[in-house]
C-alpha cells in the first residue's frame, strides 16, 4: 500500500455444482442479460464484495433490464482457484466476469477460459489511466490483453510492539540479516511464554499464501531465483533454495513458530489477521500489505492497530544488497470466454474499475492503486498510514514468473515447504524432491543448476 504508487510500481463439474456462499451460475440467464460475476470473499476479505455490490447497482441503475448476479465464493484462496476451475469446466457453470489472479491469466488464457479484451480496451478512455505494469499483468502468452488490474501489493514483516517490549526488544527493530529476525523469535520464546514468536507460512492448504508470503519471501532474499527470465528457464539446485527451506526448518523445529495445527489450516491468513495477530497470540508474521485494511474497517476492525503492530523490511539473508525484499501480486477482473454477452461484461468491469470504484477498494483494502488519477488522490494518500511504508518497497519488490507452469511449479514449492516445517524432509531431500518435480513439468531443457 503507498504514496504516489502510480509511480512507484511503474516499475473458477456441471450445472448441478454448488459453491459454499453461492450457486453455479446458469448461462442461459447470462444469455437473457444477467452478467454473472465470480470472485473470492471471506470474513477478513469483505471489501471486494462491498465494491462489486455498489458496482452492480450502478450498473443495473444504467443498463435497466439487465441484472448483475454476483457470485461469492466463501473459501481460503487455493479453495477458491479449485472451485472457480470447477466453474469453468463447464458452459453452463461459467462465469461472465471472474476476479482473476495474476499469476493464472497464462494459464487460464491458454486453458481458454478467458477472453481477450483488446478491442474493448481500445475503446475504453480509462486504460490510459493505468500504468504500463498493470497493464503487462493481464498478459497472455499471446500477447493479448485477457484482465483489469485492480491494484497491486508488496510484502513485508509485521512486529508487535508491546511484545516487544515484554522482551526486551526495541520499538524501532529494524532487522539487517536472517539471523537478526531468528535472534528476536528466541527472545521472544524466551522471555514472552505463550507469544507465537514468527508466522511464516508454510502449508499446502494455504496454497499460494505459502509460495509468496512465505518461501519466496525468503528465497528471494537470497543470492538465487526461481526463474531465469532471459534464458525462460527454471532454477534447480540453487543453495538459495536450500537455504530458505533451511529457515523454514529452523522457525518450526525450535518452536519459534505456529504449531502445525495452526500452520496447516487452510484458514490460517484468515486467523493471522482477524485473530491471532490482533489478539497478541503471535509476535512476528511475514504478510502483506492488504492486512491493515482490515483492521481500520469491517468486522475485525482494530482501531489499536496503528499504535502497536511495527512494519519493517524483510532482510535480505546476510545483509546484501539491496538489504531488502518484497513480493508483489495483483489481481484482476476478467471477462470468462463463455460470457453470455462479453461486451457486457466488459462494460459492468469498467463500471467495477472506473475511478470512484477503484478509490474505493484500493483504499479500503490497502492496494498499491495503479490508476495513476487514483495513486495521486489525497483520499487515497491520506486514507491509510501503512500507504507510504509498503509502496517505499516497490524498489526492491519481485513479482512470480508469469509463465502457464507457474501454477503447478508453485504447488511442488509448497509441497517443499511443508515437508520441512513438519520434519517429514531435511531442506536438501525436500530441494531435491522438487528439482525433480520442476523437471517432470518442463523438461530437462526447461531447466538449469543455479548457485
Amino acid at each position: 500500500m503507498r504514496p504516489s504508487s502510480f509511480t512507484a510500481v511503474s516499475t473458477a463439474v456441471a450445472a448441478s455444482l454448488v459453491l459454499t456462499g453461492c450457486g453455479g451460475p446458469d448461462q442461459a440467464a447470462a444469455d437473457d442479460g444477467t452478467i454473472t460475476v465470480a470472485y473470492q470473499k471471506t470474513s477478513a476479505f469483505f471489501q471486494l464484495d462491498e465494491m462489486l455490490t455498489k458496482a452492480a447497482s450502478e450498473y443495473e441503475a444504467a443498463n435497466p433490464g439487465t441484472t448483475v448476479e454476483l457470485a461469492p465464493i466463501e473459501a481460503e484462496q487455493d479453495q477458491y482457484f479449485t472451485k472457480l476451475a470447477l466453474m469453468n469446466g463447464s458452459p453452463d457453470t461459467a462465469p461472465d466476469v471472474i476476479y482473476e489472479d495474476s499469476f493464472q491469466v497464462r494459464s487460464d488464457a491458454a486453458a481458454g477460459y478467458l477472453a481477450p479484451i483488446d478491442d474493448q480496451l481500445a475503446e475504453w478512455e480509462d486504460w490510459e489511466q493505468f500504468d504500463d505494469t498493470a497493464k503487462e499483468a493481464g498478459l497472455g502468452d499471446d500477447g493479448k490483453t485477457y484482465g483489469v488490474s485492480m491494484g497491486t501489493d508488496t510484502r513485508a514483516l509485521f512486529f508487535n510492539r508491546e511484545i516487544f517490549a515484554q522482551a526486551g526488544l526495541p520499538a524501532d527493530w529494524v532487522p539487517a540479516t536472517w539471523d537478526d529476525v531468528l535472534e528476536a523469535a528466541r527472545t521472544i520464546k524466551a522471555q514472552v511464554p505463550g507469544v507465537t514468536p514468527l508466522n511464516v507460512y508454510a502449508g499446502r492448504a494455504n496454497g499460494e499464501g505459502t509460495t509468496m508470503q512465505g518461501f519466496e519471501m525468503l528465497l528471494y532474499g537470497t543470492e538465487d531465483t526461481l526463474y531465469d527470465t532471459e534464458d525462460q528457464t527454471w532454477i534447480t539446485g540453487s543453495q538459495g533454495f536450500v537455504d530458505s527451506l533451511a529457515f523454514i526448518e529452523t522457525i518450526y523445529s525450535e518452536g519459534l513458530a505456529p504449531s502445525l495445527d495452526v500452520a496447516l489450516d487452510a484458514a490460517v491468513g484468515n486467523r493471522m489477521s482477524s485473530e491471532l495477530i490482533p489478539e497478541a497470540k503471535v509476535a512476528m508474521a511475514v504478510d502483506g500489505s492488504w492486512l491493515p485494511g482490515g483492521w481500520i474497517d469491517g468486522e475485525n476492525a482494530w482501531p489499536e492497530w496503528e499504535q502497536t503492530m511495527g512494519m519493517v523490511p524483510m532482510p535480505t539473508q546476510e545483509g546484501q544488497e539491496p538489504g531488502a525484499t518484497s513480493m508483489s501480486g495483483g489481481w484482476l477482473l476478467s471477462v470468462g470466454a463463455n460470457a453470455g454477452d462479453p461486451q457486457a461484461a466488459f462494460d459492468f468491469i469498467t463500471v467495477a474499475l472506473n475511478r470512484e470504484n477503484t478509490l474505493k477498494y484500493d483504499t479500503e483494502n490497502s492496494q498499491i492503486a495503479v490508476r495513476e488519477d487514483v495513486a495521486t488522490d489525497p483520499a487515497y494518500l491520506e486514507y491509510n498510514p501503512s500507504f507510504e511504508f509498503f509502496s517505499s518497497l516497490v524498489p526492491v519488490t519481485h513479482f512470480r514468473p508469469a509463465t502457464p507452469d507457474y501454477s503447478q511449479i508453485s504447488g511442488a514449492i509448497q509441497v517443499a515447504a511443508e515437508s520441512v516445517a513438519t520434519g517429514a524432509a531435511t531442506p536438501e531431500q525436500a530441494a531435491k524432491t522438487y528439482d525433480e518435480t520442476v523437471v517432470g513439468i518442463v523438461g530437462e531443457d526447461g531447466t538449469k543448476a543455479g548457485g
